[in-house]
């Protein structure tokens, strides 16, 4: 039923540029807080960036921050995220997920529906 559709990764050299999209079916997609969060290789899942149903607030990762950028447009049912000045440790699967709370949060367990996942992959 609950279907997030991450679509933009790819191969790109290291101070370049990517969108991520993130396609939303399912949900009532404007009542729910969303986030991007990524996984290298041997690492952990970490945190990357997240935004509130109304676009109001967003709050980011200190690694990114300053070059990543998330946005949505409920009316499409579709998160974003912009990767700019991108980094070889930029690499890994990006992930969008959908959380029912207020504000931005940062936290991986309050996302209740997680996407499949899309490789970027930085080179130097």
């Amino acid at each position: 039923q609950v279907q997030l559709v991450e679509s933009g990764g790819g191969l790109v050299q290291a101070g370049g540029s990517l969108r991520l999209s993130c396609a939303v079916s399912g949900l009532t997609f404007s009542t729910y807080s969303m986030g991007w969060f990524r996984q290298a290789p041997g690492k952990e899942r970490e945190f990357v960036a997240t935004i509130n149903w109304s676009s109001s607030r967003t709050s980011y990762a200190d690694s990114v921050k300053g070059r990543f950028t998330i946005s949505r447009d409920n009316a499409k049912n579709t998160v974003f995220l912009q990767m700019n000045t991108l980094k070889v440790e930029d690499t890994a699967v990006y992930y969008c997920a959908a959380a029912t709370v207020a504000g931005p949060v940062q936290i991986a367990s309050y996302y209740r529906n997680w996407g499949q996942g899309t490789q970027v992959t930085v080179s130097s």
